[in-house]
């Protein structure tokens, strides 16, 4: 078979536009080198296929291959799924952990401990109260300041109540907005639904869309904030999405192929780690953390009124249901603080006063209060603790997995380096090429030339 004269620039011309093109995803690389989510591209370069050239003389031979130049074979996004799996694990144990640790902030501001205006002081201010009383049992003053310190103790539990409660309602709130009707797993599910559809007819038709399956990424990413997630690859570039109960094993899909499957999240108790998990963990009820508080609280307050009736010998706390949303000063001495009774003898006589005034440091009441504020310090500490320690752990994989997927400036600015040579190294073989074909068609047959 013959070779035209023309074939050398051919083959350079495949030299320059394959060099073009890694020039071009070395830019759109630089591009996005801040975009979050982005996966480093890089152009697949392979040998085009080579021309075959009878042997001459030969009567039966297949003859020589003689090189056409190169072909891109394709734009491959640089991503490591392995990395991209253990990255999640690890965000959703560091959502998790963030979620309790915020709750448990929360609640744990609510007791003002240590300070002025927390339960603590107030309680020290009501046992001062009752031993002012003792010295002055008769004293209308002394019982007026006994009231108003009983009064804000109380006011004080409510406060404390009150705000844990609120904080309760937040976490399950925010609960609610994540896995709710609406809310951000069933946006997430609906544009991971249409994705797959999308990237799965680009792969049918043998082309690879790196930029919607950085996107779909992006999206697990921030599914893996919210839970434990489990994904599987299916055939055609499309996947099956669904978060993992770490109790039971059990899953419960968010994304069938093509399908946004997100049903809400079941009606009893899960498991789903990530920030649902940690919400769930300190609001629930019954269950969470911050109920467990408030049923301490509510006994502290159950066991103040009753150790103080029990001494005064009759009702100078009431109390409901429950008891830290209802403790208070008795109606009638609200009404008259000078039917308090500081003794059982006779007009002076200061037995109930001194008898409840050394009630300060009693086990049951000031030594369980302080117990309940320990506590929850505690679990706030290792919250916090269990945190940092993920955070660790998490920005250890990230790390990782940018060095594989991430764009790294020096490294894109070498290879423009690289490309801008090879491709002045083609169009040179072009240039010689047309100097050789000029010779040939215009020189050819002109003597003295």
């Amino acid at each position: 078979m013959p070779i035209s004269s023309f074939y050398g620039l051919q083959t350079s011309l495949r030299g320059l536009i394959a060099q073009q093109r890694m020039l071009d995803t070395t830019g759109h690389n630089i591009a996005n080198a801040s975009t979050v989510g982005y996966s480093r591209q890089e152009a697949t370069l392979a040998a085009s296929r080579a021309l075959q050239l009878q042997v001459a003389g030969a009567s039966n031979a297949t003859g020589a291959h003689l090189g056409s130049g190169v072909d891109v074979q394709g734009f491959r996004r640089v991503r490591d799924q392995f990395l991209d799996a253990q990255y999640r694990g690890q965000n959703s144990s560091l959502s998790d952990w963030k979620a309790r640790a915020d709750a448990l902030d929360s609640a744990e501001l609510s007791l003002a401990e240590p300070g002025d205006n927390g339960i603590n002081a107030m309680l020290g201010n009501f046992w001062k109260a009752w031993s002012d009383l003792s010295k002055t049992p008769d004293d209308a003053a002394a019982k007026t300041a006994l009231v108003q310190q009983a009064g804000a103790l109380t006011d004080s539990i409510h406060s404390v109540r009150q705000q844990m409660v609120w904080a309760q309602e937040s976490a399950m709130g925010q609960y609610d907005a994540i896995a709710g009707p609406g809310g951000n797993v069933e946006r997430i599910a609906s544009e991971l639904a249409g994705l797959n559809k999308t990237i799965s007819s680009f792969i049918v038709n043998g082309d690879s869309p790196n930029d919607l399956m950085d996107r779909r990424d992006v999206l697990l990413d921030q599914l893996s904030t919210y839970g434990q997630l489990s994904v599987e690859q299916l055939d055609g570039g499309s996947m099956n999405v669904a978060f993992v109960d770490g109790s039971t094993g059990l899953s419960y899909p968010i994304v069938t192929d093509r399908t946004a499957d997100w049903a809400g999240p079941p009606t009893g108790d899960w498991s789903p780690g990530g920030q649902m998990g940690g919400l769930l963990a300190a609001g629930k009820s019954p269950g969470g953390m911050i109920d467990g508080y408030l049923a301490t609280l509510d006994q502290f307050a159950s066991s103040l009124a009753s150790t103080v009736n029990a001494a005064y010998g009759g009702d100078f706390f009431s109390i409901g249901t429950p008891p830290g949303a209802s403790i208070a000063v008795d109606a009638a001495i609200q009404a008259d603080p000078k039917t308090i009774v500081a003794g059982t003898g006779a007009s002076g006589s200061n037995d109930v006063a001194l008898a409840i005034s050394q009630l300060k440091g009693n086990a049951s009441v000031d030594g369980a209060y302080k117990a309940f504020v320990a506590k929850v310090g505690g679990d706030l500490n290792e919250a916090q603790r269990m945190q940092a320690n993920a955070q660790i752990l998490t920005d250890s994989v990230e790390d990782r997995r940018q060095s594989v997927a991430g764009v790294s400036m020096d490294e894109e600015m070498t290879n423009l380096v690289r490309f801008q040579r090879a491709y002045q190294a083609s169009a040179r073989a072009m240039s010689t090429m047309d100097e050789m074909l000029d010779v040939l068609i215009n020189r050819t047959g002109r003597v003295g030339l």
